[in-house]
């Protein structure tokens, strides 16, 4: 499965520098399915970081840089 997204290009790096995921979380050892008190703590830190960032924009703001994000989709490429 791992040769598979490399291949395709969809790892988490390929998907952050595509534009595509704003952060990646990173998976307890052995993946989130092996520890996943470790998971949800995770996903949970990362939720509130990201809010806290958010939370001084004005929605006039945070609704042009999504549409700007959403609008540059495709537009970036990863070298083969």
């Amino acid at each position: 499965m791992r040769e598979a997204a490399e291949a395709l290009r969809l790892t988490p790096k390929d998907l952050q520098e595509l534009g595509v995921c704003d952060r990646i979380i990173p998976e307890p050892q052995g993946g989130a399915h092996r520890d996943r008190q470790a998971t949800i703590a995770s996903v949970g830190e990362a939720l509130v970081q990201m809010l806290n960032e958010l939370r001084d924009l004005s929605g006039e703001k945070l609704r042009s840089d999504r549409r700007n994000k959403y609008l540059s989709l495709g537009s970036k490429g990863l070298a083969a």
